[in-house]
């Protein structure tokens, strides 16, 4: 579909740059430009695609109110598949007002959040799952989120999906055709390819079902809950790895008595960093609060670092802290190496099997040893974005799991010989749910609600 209307956004952050760009895109993008440009000898609506050219902005006085770069992209080739002009002006908040405000006289309608993406999407340029990583890459806070956002911005999530919906519309094809005109066409002959095609494709969900957790830790970071006994440094680790003083730090226990969370970047690696109450045996009512999050906390987390402070003796409080994580991934950081050191790394493993590293966090020491070693328990060194796909998100994650289901349930009544009738039910209903993924089978109401969550000018 084809809009009737243009609109316009400023389509850069809402802060003074060296440069601003403003977009227009629409069937009168071109006309409504030329009515507020001055260009040397022409106008836009004589110059071909996708070039660029130099003018200035004049108010309805022929007034000018800056000097621009202008670029023409034509329908359909460009990103809403509509006429679209960009012009690159100043970068002052008040001009790219002011030459937004001179635009929208022009008839021009001022473009909803994510409209220039949706219409992007309406008009079949790209997919919903390649819309929804727009998003992410514009969000994304590590390499890893960026590289797995390109990966599905080029289509990798939609060429899988489009391949298996094909596989299963043909099977589907064929068992209407053997029900039809049984005299011809033989299920019996079938079967086996039938049966082959369907292991195939619940493979290939039940594959990119488990690759939902390396998706999510990808985009929102690796949850990491920090826990230990009061005053063995969790706020001081939180700081350096900040490198800011984001939490309170002194000499008397229990100073932490919330969680504090933030994403750090952590060399590639971005953590969800969410700093604990001590966990210790307390009759204070709100410290007994604090532990009792920091407790939750460590039950959702994808990560612990447990500190334990290296310059006194061990105490039953780190070693029941140690019994709490032994069926979680984690660490424990021997803290405040730079001081007289009480406690033999060697000694800790009576106790956990989990690695110990030697750490100060008031000089760093043992930092690049942690961040390797996380690197090392998710993978991240072998994510591959060319051979894998990573669904990152709740309603993709959703539509797989509704169409493996069904999938399985077409497997369960081969099994108990159903009749061939029941498995294009269960094999159209995972058609639809994949259908989801990229667009294909939702409604209006979602499109509108996806897009809402998108930037303005985007």
């Amino acid at each position: 579909m084809f809009y009737d209307d243009t609109i316009a956004a400023i389509a850069t952050a809402s802060l003074s740059g060296g440069v601003s760009i403003l977009r227009i895109s629409g069937e009168d993008a071109v006309n409504a430009a030329d009515r507020i440009l001055q260009l040397k000898n022409k106008t836009l609506a004589e110059c071909q695609s996708h070039t660029v050219h130099y003018g200035f902005v004049v108010d309805e006085r022929s007034q000018r109110l800056d000097e621009v770069i202008v670029l023409l992209m034509r329908a359909p080739n460009s990103y809403t598949r509509e006429d679209v002009v960009e012009i690159q002006c100043h970068g002052g908040a008040l001009i790219c007002q002011e030459i937004l405000d001179l635009i929208l006289k022009q008839g021009v309608r001022m473009a909803e959040p994510g409209e220039f993406t949706k219409r992007a999407f309406l008009n079949g340029r790209i997919d919903l799952s390649q819309a929804e990583a727009v998003m992410d890459l514009i969000e994304s806070k590590s390499r890893y989120a960026m590289e797995s956002s390109m990966s599905q911005l080029k289509g990798s999530v939609k060429e899988r999906i489009v391949s298996l919906r094909n596989q299963i519309l043909d099977d589907v094809a064929f068992i209407e055709a053997a029900l039809d005109d049984p005299e011809h066409i033989s299920m019996d002959e079938f079967e086996d390819k039938f049966s082959e095609n369907l292991n195939d494709c619940i493979c290939e969900l039940r594959q990119i079902k488990e690759n939902y957790k390396n998706g999510r830790i990808i985009k929102e970071g690796i949850q990491t809950v920090i826990i230990g006994k009061p005053n063995v440094g969790k706020s001081s680790f939180l700081n350096r790895i900040l490198g800011v003083d984001r939490a309170i730090v002194t000499d008397v226990p229990g100073t932490t008595r919330d969680t504090l969370e933030e994403d750090v970047r952590l060399g590639d690696l971005l953590l969800h960093v969410i700093d604990t109450a001590g966990i210790h045996e307390t009759e204070d009512v709100v410290e007994k609060i604090g532990i009792e999050k920091a407790l939750e906390s460590i039950n959702a987390a994808d990560f612990c670092i447990l500190l334990i402070n290296g310059s006194e003796d061990l105490m039953e409080d780190d070693i029941e802290l140690m019994r709490k994580i032994s069926d979680l991934p984690g660490v424990v950081l021997l803290n405040k190496n730079d001081l007289p050191v009480k406690i033999d790394p060697k000694s800790i493993s009576e106790y956990t099997d989990k690695k110990v590293i030697s750490f100060s966090a008031k000089t760093g020491d043992g930092l690049l040893e942690l961040e390797n070693y996380v690197k090392e328990q998710f993978y991240l060194e072998q994510l591959s974005f060319n051979d894998e796909i990573y669904i990152s998100n709740e309603r993709q994650k959703q539509a797989v799991e509704e169409s493996y289901a069904s999938l399985m349930n077409v497997k369960e009544s081969m099994e108990l010989n159903v009749g061939e009738d029941f498995y294009t039910i269960d094999l159209m209903h995972a058609y639809e749910q994949l259908g989801r993924i990229i667009g294909e089978s939702v409604d209006d109401d979602l499109v509108d609600t996806i897009f809402r969550k998108f930037c303005m000018g985007k």
